[in-house]
């Protein structure tokens, strides 16, 4: 990951570099070009334009081809440029340098343009001379009559090779531009993957099991997240797994518990030779309870595992919240009243039947309720109430126990958490309720005070009533 992302990191900026550079130069080439040959065009245009007008006024009454003859140094001694004299078709009439050429008239741009009245500007190659020229071409008048054209030329030579090492020297600073841009590239990337670096390291550890070690976060954006969210894993992760051993720990203490009774009360009546049928008695009663308490840690384990493994099911039907309630009231009352609590079940008479899966309620209700019993102390007081509310079913089960944490109640529904009450006991038990209610659209809410009690309000929504 590091090589490729820096290389494409370097390699994009050096795109964006290199690309930038050509076009300036490009731009800049042209530009000094331009510049460079419009200022030989001015000086031959100035040229051309003073020899015209002296010719115009001082030789108008002689005719080109006398001018030619007696008079040609008035053209050339303003000029350093070789000068040419044509007709009005074309004909070279003189040249001043002698040039040979293959053809007798001359049809470029720059003459044409002068033959129509105006000042022409010719750039191209000529045959005795390896090195581009520019011409420029103006009418020669008299009366107002075109008689001929005066044409300057000069070699591009020495202002192409000013321009070229104009040229060199705009690449050799490009080069340097370049190579100073990737050198910035790299440090810049280095600033991108350095962090990435690390945090692919730390989540590397992370992965072999290093879950103390944390990413530094070096600055706020999408990167310092990637590092937040990696600690912010790291610690959920030990919180887990703290509550797995948590679990592991407490499960295998509750089954050793019943385990224990079951097998010590096996021994004794084994060995038994009394016949005493009050202590045969008390041996299978304990035997009982204590295999009914291994039978429901092992239901809430098997929940645990489909849950888990998302094959909990809930099969919906129409049912009477009412009659389910009754039906709790009665089943747990004997054992509030072992512990000397007052029950008290309430509920409204014009409740509407719920659509839900009626068995998993129930097992919802005698959890909370279980859980109520067991945290309130004797003489004390839980209720059972349901009520409407809205389009919901609100049920509460409520107790002056002793209470949960205020730090204990975010994850009181989480898997394994048993808190800081040593009496609860897989942990699983409010999970599963949790889940329970999802399945059928709705949700809890606990409400607790240490040492006050606690309240916990289950809503279902309402489905398929009938009045």
């Amino acid at each position: 990951m590091n090589s490729s992302i820096n290389k494409r990191l370097v390699g994009n900026f050096m795109l964006v570099i290199i690309i930038t550079v050509l076009i300036i130069e490009f731009f800049l080439f042209n530009a000094i070009r331009d510049y460079y040959y419009k200022s030989v065009e001015e000086i031959l245009s100035n040229q051309i334009t003073f020899s015209t007008n002296l010719y115009s006024r001082y030789f108008s009454s002689d005719t080109l081809e006398d001018v030619i003859i007696d008079d040609v140094n008035v053209f050339l001694q303003h000029t350093s440029a070789q000068v040419q004299i044509l007709d009005r078709d074309g004909t070279i009439l003189m040249d001043s340098i002698g040039a040979v050429h293959s053809i007798d008239s001359i049809n470029t741009s720059d003459v044409l343009k002068a033959i129509e009245g105006d000042t022409g500007t010719w750039i191209g190659d000529v045959e005795y001379d390896t090195e581009p020229v520019m011409a420029v071409s103006h009418p020669l008048i008299i009366d107002g009559e075109i008689v001929g054209v005066l044409r300057f030329i000069s070699s591009l030579r020495e202002t192409n090779l000013v321009i070229n090492g104009i040229y060199q020297t705009l690449l050799l600073i490009g080069v340097i531009v370049i190579i100073i841009s990737g050198l910035v590239s790299i440090f810049l990337s280095n600033t991108i993957t350095q962090p990435l670096r690390e945090v692919t390291t730390v989540a590397e550890k992370m992965a072999d099991g290093q879950l103390k070690i944390r990413s530094k976060k070096r600055f706020n954006d999408e990167i310092g997240k990637l590092s937040d969210t990696l600690n912010y894993m790291a610690e959920e992760l030990i919180k887990k797994e703290q509550l797995k051993n948590d679990f592991i720990s407490s499960i295998s203490h509750e089954l050793r518990t019943p385990l224990t009774s079951i097998k010590g009360w096996a021994i004794t009546l084994k060995s038994d030779k009394s016949n005493d049928d009050e202590l045969l008695m008390d041996g299978l009663n304990i035997i009982e309870k204590e295999s009914d308490r291994l039978s429901t840690i092992v239901d809430e384990l098997l929940d645990f595992s489909r849950l888990v493994s998302g094959r909990i099911t809930v099969e919906k039907e129409e049912m009477s919240i009412i009659g389910s309630i009754k039906q709790i009231g009665k089943q747990l009352r004997p054992r509030a009243n072992d512990k000397n609590i007052k029950f008290d079940v309430s509920f409204e008479l014009d409740l509407p039947n719920i659509v839900a899966d009626e068995n998993r309620i129930k097992q919802v209700l005698i959890n909370l309720l279980d859980n109520a019993l067991k945290f309130t102390q004797q003489g004390g007081k839980v209720s059972l109430e349901a009520l409407k509310d809205n389009d919901n079913i609100l049920i509460k089960v409520k107790d002056n126990g002793s209470g949960i944490h205020e730090e204990d109640i975010p994850y009181i529904t989480e898997k394994f958490y048993k808190g800081k009450n040593s009496k609860a006991n897989s942990g699983l038990g409010l999970s599963i309720c949790d889940e329970i209610v999802k399945l059928h659209g709705g949700s809890i809410e606990i409400k607790s005070k240490l040492n006050q009690g606690t309240m916990v309000i289950v809503s279902l929504p309402i489905k398929g009533v009938t009045q």
